[in-house]
């Protein structure tokens, strides 16, 4: 789980780390840092979506959104299973005990 973590949020922290110093142009010298490659890089994306460059940091941050609460989803699921499993078990037990009922008939006894 921890390593699943770390792959999940490494990727997360460096894009907005990169997206922060270039959007600000906090480059320390590095071109990859700079403003230029920033706004190169959303035209190159925006090209390729069909969109404006500036309609793709919004949809970025909406994807990142989205798979934080599918990892957070996981992460309850694996700490959590026992407990939703026998909540599940108890909401559907009333209706697998009318389904096993409902096909089964007094037999009248046998006559010997």
């Amino acid at each position: 789980m921890k390593l699943f973590l770390l792959l999940w949020i490494l990727p997360i922290v460096l894009l907005g780390s990169w997206y922060g110093l270039s959007y600000y142009d906090i480059n320390f010298g590095y071109r990859i840092l700079s403003r230029d490659l920033h706004d190169l890089v959303f035209i190159i994306y925006g090209n390729m979506l069909g969109l404006p460059p500036q309609a793709v940091p919004p949809l970025v941050l909406k994807a990142v959104i989205v798979d934080s609460f599918l990892v957070l989803g996981f992460i309850v699921l694996k700490r959590r299973r026992r407990q939703i499993w026998a909540a599940l078990k108890a909401f559907f037990a009333p209706v697998t005990a009318r389904f096993r009922g409902a096909g089964e008939t007094e037999a009248a006894p046998q006559p010997d």
